[in-house]
């Protein structure tokens, strides 16, 4: 993995999924370049630092878009919306849960977001999901009338902005596709701005999920799927075992058992996706007490779960994920005994996409995910 600062994981991952989800390297290092010193301090200790040195390349962005709207270059425009978004994202995303001023930035960020849908990518619109009361956000991408559709989640600290300037919903769509990105409880917006935390039975949210895409004219309700990056990797899998109406799930990063890793990291064993990592885990989950969240986070596993997979079944992984253990995605697959057509996909060190959900290679992983849903549910 390129390491634009070296010892310091979650950084780099930082920059990397930036680069990979249509950042520019000339403004990823002019917003770098400040803070190479505080980089050297510990992931921790130079956060602030990262998010002021990001916002001014945001900022700068922003003027820009402001100026080529006016002088009516609504694509130029839509261009610099969104990558001031993916900016201020990665940003965000590297912050404490109690970092001063967080929620304005995340605010801003989906601000920026609209922007850029609307002078760039106004297929793209924002729809909310009916879920115990309240709603989960989401942004809906369609592929046309009666289209076949993958619900994307994402993990424990992305957001759907994240899944948005990935690019993966334009690829399902040049296949015919339509793509729901959905902030889950525990991320993003239903995190942040509603106070929804994850939990360890998330078929509920997909159940969610497919109930409201059934009320759409423009979606064909006997093929909708499911696909799960990150911790998302567990997300999908367990929704998949019991809501018998999705018609195939995707682990983007295997995550069979995240309790055990969650155990390893209190040892300091493997990397950790972002800073302050245990005050993020709590406010994600729910938990003030850490011991009592690794109690709870024990059952967040697949076993005796995937048993109960029956669509076909896709699992990726990098076999240098420094995160979670490429052998979790060999478990998925040997347990999914009951899926009629399961795969697994590991990216090599050779061919790039080897690191987590394969950030290092964005685009590969992509467009092999894009391919396998083409060929099972178109």
């Amino acid at each position: 993995m390129f390491e634009y600062f070296p010892g310091n994981y979650a950084w780099n991952l930082g920059v990397v999924a930036t680069l990979n989800s249509g950042g520019l390297i000339d403004e990823v290092d002019r917003a770098c370049r400040p803070i190479r010193e505080a980089a050297a301090q510990g992931e921790d200790a130079g956060t602030p630092d990262f998010l002021r040195a990001w916002t001014a390349l945001t900022d700068q962005l922003v003027t820009q878009a402001e100026e080529a709207e006016k002088a009516g270059h609504t694509r130029t425009a839509g261009q610099l919306y969104a990558r001031a978004t993916n900016y201020l994202c990665q940003a965000e995303r590297l912050q404490s849960a109690s970092a001063p001023g967080r929620l304005e930035t995340y605010r801003r960020v989906l601000e920026l977001q609209q922007k850029a849908f609307e002078l760039k990518d106004p297929g793209i619109s924002r729809v909310e999901v009916p879920f115990e009361g309240t709603t989960l956000p989401a942004y809906f991408s369609s592929a046309g009338d009666r289209a076949p559709v993958m619900i994307m989640w994402n993990g424990l600290d992305s957001t759907k902005e994240h899944m948005y300037s990935s690019g993966h919903w334009a690829e399902l769509a040049a296949r015919g596709i339509s793509c729901l990105m959905v902030d889950c409880p525990g991320s993003g917006e239903a995190l942040r701005l509603q106070g929804l935390t994850a939990r360890i039975e998330t078929e509920g949210w997909a159940t969610a999920c497919v109930d409201y895409l059934q009320t759409r004219d423009d979606v064909d309700p006997a093929r909708i799927g499911l696909v799960g990056w990150s911790l998302g990797g567990y997300f999908a899998p367990r929704a998949a075992a019991f809501e018998k109406r999705l018609a195939l799930v995707v682990a983007w990063g295997a995550n069979h058992n995240w309790g055990a890793v969650q155990r390893r990291r209190v040892e300091r064993e493997g990397e950790r996706p972002v800073p302050h990592y245990w005050e993020h885990v709590k406010w994600v989950w729910g938990h003030d007490d850490l011991d009592a969240f690794l109690g709870y986070a024990d059952g967040v596993h697949l076993d005796g779960v995937v048993e109960q997979i029956t669509v076909p079944f896709l699992i990726c992984h990098g076999e240098n994920d420094r995160q979670i253990p490429v052998a979790y995605a060999h478990r998925s697959y040997d347990q999914a005994v009951h899926s009629p057509n399961r795969h697994l996909r590991i990216f090599t060190v050779e061919e790039g996409a080897t690191e987590h959900i394969g950030l290092d290679h964005l685009s590969h992983t992509s467009t092999c995910i894009a391919d396998w849903v083409a060929d099972t549910l178109v």
